[in-house]
């Protein structure tokens, strides 16, 4: 197991940890307690194990560590599915062998004609299909007319964190509320980080957005994952103003890695209004297609 993988075991148990109010597990409280959330004694309590074993975990040493344990864990520090999965894949690569550790690229800029044709075939709002590190694969032309100002500064791939890190002035007019966006990039930066851990563009996204940026450091050191399934999200559209949509997202399975997203506004709303002014107005600029998948304008 790498120094690598063991401090990210650490890091994100002692966060965790941290993060546990003992009333919440229904242990006394007080204010001469010289940790922050739960001691480690109560965990292991919590969890049925040994000081001693949870020690070791919490050190980093995740070899060996039957799946039953972990759910104990995962049980014990109140971790939601998205947490549980993020500790099972950090299990997972510590305990792989050093002949499957083959440090690798992302898959193909680009999506498949098929997956194209689908995207441009759907016109009730923005759609999209982007991979773990955040990259915009392929895209309808609202989608295209939704991110307009990305799809403008950035080369393709374009990229949805180093939009929001790297071009703050027009991602915090695009994000209403910022802060909420981009801990949700990392976060989802940070769940891809335990799932592949041996991407190597990953890893060189990450070491940008940390050498650039602070405020990523900070966040990125939070070790907080999710799940971006579904939910609503906020816009400052620069052409139409405020939009309030929500989203539905899927991993496709004939595409490993990569995630189809779905937006829309709710039925007579001012933001379904505002939708379809924008595309109008993406009809009429005829945004180019080549600046999201590489082929010929729709």
């Amino acid at each position: 197991m790498s120094t690598q993988s063991q401090n990210e075991v650490r890091d994100f148990l002692t966060s965790r940890r941290a993060r546990v109010r003992p009333e919440q597990v229904d242990l006394p409280g007080g204010p001469n307690r010289r940790v922050p959330g739960l001691r480690r004694g109560e965990v292991a309590m919590l969890a049925n194990v040994s000081i001693e074993y949870y020690a070791k975990l919490e050190r980093g040493n995740l070899t060996g560590v039957s799946a039953t344990v972990l759910d104990s864990i995962a049980h014990a520090l109140l971790l939601d599915d998205a947490e549980r999965d993020h500790l099972l894949d950090l299990a997972r690569a510590a305990n792989e062998s050093p002949a499957t550790q083959q440090r690798r690229s992302s898959r193909a800029a680009n999506v498949r004609p098929a997956l194209q044709f689908i995207l441009d075939s759907y016109t009730g709002g923005p759609a999209f299909v982007r991979n773990g590190r955040l990259d915009i694969l392929g895209a309808n032309a609202l989608g295209r007319a939704l991110y307009v100002d990305l799809f403008r500064v950035q080369p393709h791939p374009a990229n949805l964190a180093r939009f929001a890190f790297l071009d703050r002035p027009h991602a915090e007019l695009f994000y209403p509320n910022w802060k909420v966006a981009a801990e949700q990039s990392v976060a989802i930066l940070r769940t891809e980080a335990g799932r592949d851990p041996h991407n190597t563009d990953l890893h060189d996204l990450i070491g940008e957005l940390s050498t650039l940026s602070e405020d990523f450091r900070s966040m990125w050191g939070a070790h907080n994952v999710r799940r971006h399934a579904a939910g609503r999200k906020y816009f400052h559209h620069p052409i139409v103003g405020d939009l309030d949509l929500v989203f539905e997202g899927a991993e496709l399975v004939a595409d490993p890695g990569l995630s189809l997203l779905l937006y829309s506004a709710e039925p007579g709303t001012s933001s379904e209004t505002s939708l379809k002014l924008l595309a109008s107005w993406a009809a009429t600029h005829r945004l180019d297609a080549s600046a999201v998948a590489g082929h010929a304008g729709t």
